[in-house]
């Protein structure tokens, strides 16, 4: 049963890497992006497991105080009971001292380890945020890339393909600014024709006064 699953298993696994691969091929920015968001949930788990591990530290840490306390006080108590000949009181104090300070000395061990664990982790999850950084920047230098690309393949398309058509468009645009202007001037001089011959009357008639 269980060769059964691990086919199905790789099987999918095999065909979902064929996908991405055919994904990849078409859109390699949005294959970038389902790796980086993978990428990211990978670096979400390792920020958990940090987080746990301060908070087992914490406890280790306050268990061994607990029981190096536990210990100083029994054997504080077991010299007492020793210079009071409290034979009976001294060794259970004694007893008590040294399983306190026996179970301190596992903790501080135990609390060792999980530090250095914890900074093993701690320098994997900078590792992993440092990595992520420069990825992220450098899917953005890729859109970049492909934005100009894309351009550049829709302004070659324009001026390669549809030449004629752009020249086209382009006189059909002047002829229209033409026929604007032509329009604008002879409105223009519609408008001025009759103050300019109202001055022309006024200059003839000036010239003819001052001939008499």
């Amino acid at each position: 049963m269980s060769n059964i699953f691990t086919r199905m298993k790789d099987s999918i696994s095999q065909d979902l890497h064929h996908l991405l691969d055919q994904k990849e091929e078409k859109n390699p920015i949005a294959t970038l992006n389902h790796y980086l968001r993978q990428s990211e949930q990978e670096k979400d788990k390792v920020k958990k497991m940090l987080e746990r591990q301060y908070q087992l530290k914490e406890k280790f840490t306050k268990e061994w105080c607990e029981a190096e306390d536990h210990a100083n006080k029994r054997k504080t108590q077991a010299e007492i009971a020793k210079s009071a000949n409290e034979q009976e009181l001294f060794e259970f104090a004694q007893r008590e001292y040294e399983s306190y300070i026996s179970r301190a000395a596992r903790l501080k061990v135990a609390r060792e380890e999980i530090t250095n664990q914890m900074y093993e982790l701690e320098a994997k999850y900078k590792e992993m945020s440092h990595k992520l950084k420069d990825i992220h920047l450098k899917r953005m230098e890729l859109m970049g890339r492909e934005n100009v690309a894309r351009a550049n393949q829709q302004m070659n398309h324009i001026l390669n393909e549809d030449v004629d058509k752009s020249y086209s468009r382009f006189g059909d645009l002047e002829k229209f600014i033409e026929g604007i202007e032509k329009n604008i001037n002879q409105r223009y001089h519609e408008s001025t024709f009759d103050q300019r011959i109202a001055a022309l009357e006024r200059k003839k008639e000036q010239e003819k006064a001052e001939s008499i």
